[in-house]
């Protein structure tokens, strides 16, 4: 079974139980650490979540897994808070986030503007998703609106204020 049918797999078994415990996924993680494979979950809830909060849901979707043998191989699993710097992939996350300052890193670098200035990371208050593209106020420079297609971006994050 291949790295994304693992995933699929994993997020299958994974919704009915975090809906259960009143949580959400953010993210899934699954790749291979020297010898050792590791699956990471990343799960959130309105006002954060605690140790008790992914020992929990750790515990029963561990069960499950082992269960039906997904992944086929020796792992190691852990769940785990998204952090200050948040990834926003889902649609949702786009909408939910808006007005709030994030960092988006493109797969290539791109000259926006067309000023001849080329490069992967873009600044800014979040707009929303549309048509397709992450719209972005920058704070960098240069200032102002920009629009990045969501199949050519690495990823978003919330990039945390001090």
């Amino acid at each position: 079974m291949d790295k994304e049918s693992v995933i699929e797999q994993v997020e299958l078994f994974a919704e009915p139980i975090l809906a259960e415990l009143g949580l959400e996924l953010v993210d899934i993680e699954y790749q291979q650490h020297g010898a050792e494979w590791l699956l990471r979950l990343y799960v959130d809830k309105d006002g954060g979540v605690n140790l008790d909060n992914c020992a929990e849901f750790s515990r029963e979707l561990s069960a499950i897994l082992d269960i039906e043998e997904i992944p086929a191989c020796a792992y190691r699993l852990e769940i785990s808070s998204p952090g200050l710097d948040r990834i926003i992939k889902k649609d949702a996350d786009f909408a939910r986030f808006s007005g709030q300052v994030v960092r988006a890193k493109t797969l290539n670098a791109l000259d926006p503007d067309g000023r001849g200035y080329k490069r992967k990371s873009f600044v800014g208050e979040l707009v929303g998703l549309e048509d397709g593209k992450v719209v972005i106020n920058q704070q960098d420079q240069p200032p102002g609106r920009v629009e990045l297609v969501r199949a050519e971006l690495d990823k978003v994050n919330l990039e945390p204020q001090f």
